[in-house]
């Protein structure tokens, strides 16, 4: 059969032939595994990354010029996120899990200024909202205003400890009594002179 001249093509054939590109793009990319298809609302129900974060930790304390602290969590949280990144001028040490509810929480240790950590942590629109006694220590604890996640912030002299998510209050607390009741990483680092 002949093509019809381009004068009879109408909309109806331009979407007939993305539709029809649209299926096999997702054929090749699903053959060549580029893409994975999570259909699950939550994270927990989806393929989580692993991450040492005890590996992370260790590194992060032969680092950097602060003590850094490895909390013990729950068996069910899945270890899935660690980073370093600049707080200012300082450094910050960044792992995170996601929580058997399917929660995202990020421990950040750094010596930056509290100030300098809540901004980092949760942008701008933050509002202080209390605080908490965990472990004999003073957590402050802070919102954004516009996505709603959470930070408490504890300093301990010479770090200050963030702790965020989106989560419930309950998987924060887990997290910054088990950051109370670890003792920093023993590590090789100079000691800063002066």
């Amino acid at each position: 059969m002949a093509d019809k001249p381009r004068i009879l093509q109408d909309g109806k054939d331009l979407i007939w032939s993305l539709i029809a590109l649209g299926v096999i793009i997702l054929v090749v990319a699903g053959i060549a595994g580029s893409c994975s298809w999570g259909f699950g609302s939550d994270a927990s129900e989806q393929k989580v990354p692993h991450f040492d974060v005890s590996e992370g930790l260790h590194a992060d304390a032969s680092a950097m010029p602060f003590p850094i602290r490895e909390p013990t969590v729950p068996r069910a949280w899945q270890p899935n996120s660690g980073s370093t990144q600049e707080i200012g001028d300082k450094l910050s040490s960044n792992v995170g899990w996601i929580t058997e509810g399917g929660a995202y929480v990020q421990l950040t240790q750094t010596d930056a200024t509290e100030e300098k950590l809540v901004r980092s942590l949760l942008g701008d629109e933050v509002s202080g909202t209390g605080t908490q006694d965990i472990g004999g220590q003073m957590w402050v604890t802070y919102e954004n205003l516009e996505d709603h996640q959470k930070a408490w912030i504890v300093d301990l002299g010479d770090v200050r400890v963030g702790v965020k998510s989106r989560g419930r209050d309950e998987s924060m607390r887990v997290l910054a009594d088990g950051v109370m009741a670890a003792q920093p990483i023993a590590s090789d680092r100079p000691k800063p002179i002066g």
